[in-house]
C-alpha cells in the first residue's frame, strides 16, 4: 500500500530542517546501507550519531504523532530514527530492497515493515531524484512537496532517479506495525477511511457506524502484534 502523506512537516519545521542540514556533516550514504544495497547506493547521509540529526528526528516523531492519516495508514509500533539523505547532480539509488530488521544506536531492533521517505527539498529545486517504486498496482514515481511523504512495504522494490540538476534533501526512516501483513494493513486503513466518512453524514451512535466500528477494532484485536 502506496500512500501520501501531505503536511507531515509544516513551513516553519521544513526551513528548520533545511537550515540545519546546511550546517551538518555529510559522510558517504554506504555506511547503513546492507551487502546488496551498497553496490546500488551513491548518496549523501548525516551520520546516525550527529546532533543535528537526532534534533531533526525529534520534531519529525512529534509530527508523525499528530498526524492522523500518518497512524492510520502506518498503524505504528516502533519507529526507527529518522535518518537523513541528499542526492546532489549524478547521485542515485539503484533498485534494491530494504533490510528486513533494522538495529538503532543502543542496539535496539525493530522489523522494517513499512518505509517512509519525507521530502525537504522542494521539488522545483531539483531535476530527476524521482523515487520509484514498484508496487501492487504498478510502477509508482513519487516526487512531492517539500514536507509532505510518502509511505510504502518495506518489501517494495523501489529506487531514486539520478539527479540532473540541483540538491535533493530528505528523510527516511522504517516503521514496524502493529499488523506485520500490508493486506491486513490497507484493509483496516479502507476501513478506517469509510469509518471517518460514515461520521461526516451519521451521527456517531447510528447503528452503521457502530458496526463498522466495532469490526474494525476486533480485528485490530485479531490482527495486532504488541
Amino acid at each position: 500500500m502506496l500512500v501520501h502523506i501531505p503536511g507531515v512537516l509544516s513551513p516553519d519545521e521544513v526551513e528548520r530542517c533545511r537550515r540545519t542540514l546546511a550546517a551538518a556533516e555529510w559522510v558517504d550514504g554506504k555506511v547503513t546501507a546492507g551487502a546488496q544495497s551498497a553496490k546500488a547506493k551513491h548518496n549523501l547521509q548525516v551520520p546516525e550519531t550527529s546532533a543535528q540529526g537526532r534534533e531533526l528526528g525529534d520534531i519529525i516523531l512529534r509530527a508523525l504523532g499528530r498526524s492522523p492519516l500518518f497512524n492510520s495508514a502506518v498503524l505504528p509500533l516502533r519507529v526507527f530514527p529518522p535518518l537523513f539523505n541528499r542526492y546532489d547532480v549524478g547521485m542515485t539509488f539503484h533498485t534494491h530492497v530494504d533490510n528486513a530488521i533494522r538495529a538503532a544506536a543502543g542496539g535496539a531492533r525493530i522489523r522494517t515493515d513499512v518505509s517512509t521517505t519525507l521530502f525537504i527539498s522542494a521539488p522545483e529545486d531539483y531535476d530527476g531524484g524521482e523515487l520509484v517504486i514498484e508496487d501492487t498496482y504498478g510502477t509508482q514515481s513519487v516526487k512531492l512537496p517539500a514536507g509532505d511523504a510518502v509511505i510504502y512495504p518495506a518489501t517494495s522494490l523501489h529506487s531514486v532517479n539520478p539527479i540532473t540538476r540541483g540538491s535533493r534533501w530528505a528523510s527516511f526512516f522504517w516503521t514496524q506495525s502493529m499488523v506485520k501483513d500490508d493486506g491486513r494493513r490497507r484493509l483496516l486503513f479502507e476501513m478506517d477511511m469509510a469509518i471517518v466518512q460514515l461520521r461526516q453524514t451519521l451521527p456517531d451512535d447510528h447503528p452503521g457506524v457502530l458496526g463498522v466500528t466495532a469490526t474494525y477494532h476486533n480485528l485490530m484485536r485479531q490482527w495486532c502484534d504488541l
